[in-house]
């Protein structure tokens, strides 16, 4: 799913490639069609992505051999008019999730929100509507796994007697069994992140002018911070006992917060902030007692994770999208230009390689067996070593 199995984009795998140009280290390359800024999700020898074909207003799930990159199926989950929205959006922008039996897509059909259930053969097993949707950034609410749940957050700019909220379903049966009444009905574009902390289970979000943990179990509140600004896009990440927050529109801020909380902790459980410069779009990583981020204008920061000390800030790509990922003591961060810079996960800057993949990239990367799975703007890439 979105930022891997453990929904922060760290891997756990080993082997995992430094180097690769277009045309080097590439186990195979595949078009996809249309354009989307979804990332590509890999279960066993099957990868996932979705995207937006204009022709028909087609929107797409589609499913490629990861062994040889070739296409195994595709299905049309909906055709429906584009909804407005941001520039820097797109109309395929949700990652879908899988179970390795199960695959869940949510499209918009404007103004009603899709979340599709396929198998792993492309045959539709259910299909709901949360609700509506409303936002003039467009629609992004990519689907996330916990236990038998299916949730989906869609923090929005209600309408009058409208509601904004995250919503969780029963993987099999497609039954609501819980739903969260979200506050001040704000756009916000946050993936939700569950980690064990303060030895309770935390689903984390910020978005809607607030910070707030909830149990995934029931969708109760555990904690909720006021503020500190009004949108957000980034998903949050947690190491060394410290929730890491960083957004987002109309100010920047970047948030160390305790996670033992319980009710409203806006004057209790803020350990550190940072004002100057954040990211909006990517989602932070931990790592080596860290937090890693890079701001929209390429700008990568290092952070001391239990006092917030910045430790280095070193100027990357023009411009970036895509969240980073981690593995072996090395973060990876891709560009808008489809550089993607390698760096020690360390409080002392060292790069480790630039690689250029010579196309435009929005999709945050995904690792999978010594492989990375890179979705440029029109192709699906497998950069590693051939796998039988």
């Amino acid at each position: 799913m979105w930022r891997g199995p453990r929904g922060d984009g760290t891997s756990l795998e080993t082997n995992i490639p430094t180097r690769w140009s277009g045309t080097e280290n590439i186990a195979w390359k595949a078009p996809v069609p249309g354009l989307g800024h979804s990332s590509p999700i890999v279960w066993g020898d099957r990868v996932f992505v979705t995207t937006y074909v204009a022709e028909g207003d087609k929107r797409m799930l589609l499913c490629y051999d990861r062994r040889n990159g070739r296409k195994l199926w595709e299905r049309v989950v909906l055709q429906a008019p584009p909804e407005k929205k941001h520039g820097l959006n797109s109309y395929a922008s949700s990652t879908p999730a899988t179970d390795g039996q199960r695959v869940w897509v949510s499209f918009l059909e404007a103004p009603h929100v899709r979340l599709v259930c396929y198998d792993m053969n492309g045959h539709e097993l259910w299909r709901v509507s949360p609700g509506t949707f409303h936002s003039r950034h467009g629609f992004c609410s990519s689907v996330l796994l916990h236990k038998n749940l299916v949730i989906l957050n869609c923090d929005q700019d209600a309408p009058p007697n409208g509601h904004a909220y995250i919503v969780a379903y029963d993987k099999l049966t497609a039954k609501e069994r819980w739903r969260i009444d979200r506050p001040n009905r704000t756009r916000s574009y946050c993936a939700p992140a569950i980690f064990q902390a303060a030895g309770k289970t935390q689903m984390v979000l910020s978005g809607s002018k607030c910070v707030a943990s909830y149990d995934p179990d029931t969708g109760q509140q555990h904690w909720i911070i006021d503020g500190p600004t009004e949108q957000f896009v980034a998903s949050m990440v947690f190491t060394e006992n410290v929730f890491f927050m960083t957004g987002g529109f109309p100010k920047l801020h970047l948030l160390g917060i305790a996670p033992d909380g319980t009710g409203n902790v806006t004057e209790s459980h803020i350990l550190w902030h940072h004002r100057d410069e954040a990211s909006y779009v990517p989602s932070p990583i931990a790592a080596a007692g860290h937090f890693f981020v890079v701001t929209d204008a390429g700008y990568a920061i290092c952070l001391e994770a239990k006092k917030g000390k910045r430790m280095w800030r070193e100027k990357l790509g023009r411009h970036h999208s895509a969240s980073p990922v981690a593995a072996e003591g090395r973060l990876y961060f891709l560009d808008d230009d489809g550089a993607m810079f390698v760096l020690k996960a360390s409080p002392r800057f060292e790069l480790v390689s630039r690689n250029l993949l010579g196309e435009d990239c929005r999709a945050s990367p995904a690792i999978s067996r010594g492989q990375i799975f890179l979705r440029s703007t029109t192709n699906l890439f497998c950069i590693g070593r051939h796998t039988p």
